[in-house]
Parts: structure tokens; C-alpha cells; sequence
């Protein structure tokens, strides 16, 4: 077979790929050859049928297989013998469509080599790594809102405010006949919750228990019984007790709770979360510092079809963030604008870039860490966890996108442990500070 080059115009590679009939041949009758032991036909035993016999019965059958093998080996030889790794699919077609058996195979083979990317020198990088310290008035913080979210409601007297909880009978009545699903006896209701439809919770502000109140509202025009929507109704509430909220003292029981043996176990472990979460936003800044001193480190040409296809994505992504409403992708076509372009610039040239550094350094993900990636998604979808895991094992897309984090976050500790690090102590505050600079700069590699 034959190879000869077409096309070389940056990282643009074009090939005709020649497969000689001879060779087909030749592939054809070692497919029969390996075959013929186990062929039996009428008239032969079984592994002596002639091999002309053979080739006239299945040989139009094998030879399109032949084709398709032969074409495969020389493409694959091709990258062997180069070193080309194609940016995306490589695009394969047959010039001679009217071919006929006896004659050469020619194929048109097309594709965007990745480039050459230069390795920087990873110990130059100069990192800055936020530390924030857990401080007592944060964790004092944390205790008060787990009170809050524990409190109960005690028995008071006189009338409902907003926040106080009502006991109540109800029944709601549209046109004067009930409804399904507008009764309910001993119901609690916090006044201000929002748990019923507007209108409603704020004409209770002043009942005491005993008393008997009719509440006229409107049911909105979005409501989710469509025999509702927009109608007016009348409910008939029978008050039965009124509540005033009890906020739960910070002490050994309130630990208890929330699973701590005591209130110093408690705060042990709040202290252990707020720095875990001050450990992950200061990951942050400091990856996309380092991904800036790469960014400018490095220069390479880039494959024009990923970056299409990144602003592309990058596009419809911002479009759909931008029309909610809007599922599928029933809608205008989308044009990246020149900020969507210089993105998907970006995030392509960090994106190779990181994925040769992990290259070379041989970087992989385990099987246990894809199992745990696998196990975190899942909890996402309660009671389906099984069909999740089904789906992952049959989807080669979502696997490689559960791997690339993992991936990428291996490849960053690869490069900090080559890097400069200098530690910086800083307030909660400041850290917030940083991360929302992130924000408002959002040009994060995919």
C-alpha cells in the first residue's frame, strides 16, 4: 500500500491512501485461509472445501471487510510512522467510488494534527497559595444558624405574627363547592414561609386560637392544577393553636442533634468544614493563577476546527444559560461573537497544553478514583443509583467527561509540586474577595 502527501499547511495534513488490488487479494485469502477449518459445505468435509470454492462463495463477502481492514492498517501505519495525533476524527473517503473488484482502492485521508507544544519550564511558575484559618466568630456563625434551622415552636398567647406557626383546620371552596386537595385538618403553618399560594399567609397575621377565619385568594395563573389556575377561592380556617418560635439554646444538646458526643465535638467539626471549604475556594484562585502564568508561558498554533467547535459550545452554552425556558435546541442559530472566540482560545491551548504535561508525566485516573466520580454523580439521582451506574458503564461520552476533571486536577498538582509555592494567611473576607474577582473575570479552561 502507498501513502502519499496532499495537504501540509500548518497543522492540515491531507493523504491519498492507496491499497493495491494485489494486496486485497492477498488480505481476502488469509481471511478464507483462517476460516476454511471451520467451513463445512455440501459434497466436503468439514475444513476441505477448495480454497477456489471458497473464494467464489464468500469472497464478495470478506472483501468489503478486507477493504475496510486494509484502509484501517495504513491509516494507523501512517500516524505510526509521523507521530501525527489528529486533533478530531480523521475524515476517510473513497475517491474511486465507481471501483470494481481487480482494481486499486484510493482513499482520501484528511485531518488537523495536533501541534508541537513546548514544555515550560514548570519550575520558574511562581504560585501564591491562600491559607484562611477557621475563626471563632465564623464558627460562632455556623452554631447560630444550626440553631435556627433546629428551632421548635411553644404554645403563646395572644395573636399570630409573621414567623409565629398556626394550627388550623382548612377548607377551600372555589365557587362554593370544595376542591381536591383543599382540606386539611391539624395543618402547622409558619406565617412567612411561603409554603402556601401569596395572599395567603399574610391574612393570618393577627388570629388567635380559637378563632374561625375565612382567607378569600386568587389562585396564580402559572398554578400546577390546570382546573386552578387564575381562579378565586375562599378558605375556611378553624385556628386551633398559635406558636411563637423557640430558637435552640448553643449547647451539649444541640451537639447532640446534629451527631457531635458535645459542643466542643460540634465546633471540631464546623472549624473542620469551614476550612475545607476555605481549602477548595483558595484551590480555585490559585489554579487560575497558575493557569494565567501558563497561558502566557506558552505559544502554539492551534487546530482552527477545535476552536470552532469550542466557541461553538461555548455559544449555545451562554444561550441556553441566557433562555432558560428553552429545552431543546429548537431555536435561532447561534453565531460566536469574537469574547466567545478569545475563550475557546483559551480553554483549547490550556486544555492541550495540560493534557501533554499529564502525557508526559504519565499521569492516569485509577479505577478507584472514577468509581468514587461515579459514586458522587449518583447520589444525585436517589433510588436510580443502579441505573446511573448502567448508564455510565454504557457511555463512553460521560465517562471521559467524569475522567477530565480528575485528570486535569492530577495534571495542576503535578505542576504545583514543580512550581514556587509561597503560602499567604488570609481573612475569610479576603479570600471571598478573590474568588469573586474569579467571577467577574470568568475565562476558566474547560
Amino acid at each position: 500500500m502507498q501513502v502519499t502527501e496532499t495537504l501540509n499547511e500548518g497543522l492540515k495534513r491531507g493523504y491519498t491512501v492507496t491499497v493495491t488490488a494485489a494486496e486485497l487479494d492477498a488480505k481476502v485469502n488469509d481471511k478464507l485461509v483462517e476460516a476454511q477449518p471451520g467451513i463445512e459445505m455440501k459434497g466436503f468435509r468439514k475444513g476441505k472445501v477448495p480454497m477456489a470454492l471458497l473464494k467464489k462463495q464468500f469472497g464478495p463477502r470478506v472483501l468489503g471487510e478486507a477493504m475496510q481492514e486494509a484502509v484501517d492498517s495504513a491509516v494507523q501505519g501512517h500516524f505510526e510512522a509521523t507521530g501525527d495525533r489528529p486533533a478530531m476524527q480523521p475524515q476517510m473517503e473513497m475517491t474511486n467510488q465507481d471501483w470494481k473488484e481487480g482494481q486499486d482502492v484510493t482513499v482520501a485521508l484528511t485531518y488537523e494534527a495536533l501541534p508541537d507544544i513546548g514544555e515550560p519550564d514548570l519550575s520558574g511558575l511562581k504560585i501564591e497559595k491562600l491559607v484562611a484559618k477557621a475563626e471563632d466568630a465564623a464558627v460562632t456563625e455556623a452554631l447560630e444558624n444550626l440553631a435556627k434551622s433546629s428551632k421548635s415552636f411553644a404554645d403563646k398567647e395572644g395573636a399570630a405574627e409573621t414567623g409565629d406557626q398556626v394550627t388550623m383546620n382548612f377548607l377551600g371552596k372555589v365557587d362554593g363547592e370544595p376542591f381536591e386537595g383543599g382540606s386539611a385538618e391539624d395543618f402547622p403553618l409558619e406565617i412567612g414561609s411561603g409554603q402556601f399560594i401569596p395572599g395567603f399567609e399574610e391574612q393570618l397575621v393577627g388570629v388567635s386560637a380559637g378563632d374561625e377565619k375565612s382567607v378569600p385568594v386568587t389562585f396564580p395563573e402559572e398554578y400546577g392544577a390546570a382546573n386552578l389556575a387564575g381562579k378565586e377561592a375562599v378558605f375556611d380556617c378553624t385556628i386551633k393553636a398559635v406558636k411563637a418560635p423557640q430558637t435552640a439554646e448553643i449547647n451539649d444538646d444541640l451537639a447532640k442533634q446534629f451527631g457531635a458526643d458535645d459542643l466542643d465535638a460540634l465546633k471540631a467539626q464546623i472549624t473542620e468544614r469551614l476550612e475545607a471549604e476555605y481549602a477548595q475556594a483558595a484551590r480555585a484562585v490559585l489554579k487560575r493563577n497558575l493557569l494565567d502564568q501558563l497561558d502566557d508561558a506558552v505559544t502554539f498554533d492551534l487546530p482552527p476546527s477545535l476552536v470552532e467547535a469550542e466557541a461553538n459550545q461555548i455559544a449555545h452554552q451562554l444561550w441556553h444559560d441566557e433562555n432558560p425556558d428553552v429545552q431543546g435546541h429548537d431555536h435561532p442559530e447561534i453565531t460566536p461573537t469574537e469574547e466567545h472566540t478569545k475563550l475557546a482560545v483559551r480553554r483549547v491551548k490550556l486544555g492541550l497544553l495540560l493534557a501533554e504535561l499529564g502525557r508526559k508525566a504519565e499521569v492516569e485516573v485509577t479505577d478507584q478514583e472514577m468509581t468514587q466520580a461515579v459514586i458522587a454523580q449518583a447520589r444525585q439521582y436517589p433510588g436510580q443509583e443502579r441505573q446511573f451506574f448502567e448508564f455510565i458503564q454504557k457511555n463512553a461520552q460521560m465517562q471521559q467527561q467524569l475522567r477530565a476533571p480528575i485528570f486535569e486536577d492530577k495534571v495542576i498538582d503535578h505542576i504545583v509540586e514543580q512550581a514556587k509555592v509561597t503560602e499567604k494567611t488570609v481573612t475569610k473576607e479576603e479570600l471571598q474577595a478573590a474568588v469573586e474577582a474569579l467571577d467577574e473575570t470568568e475565562t476558566e479552561t474547560a
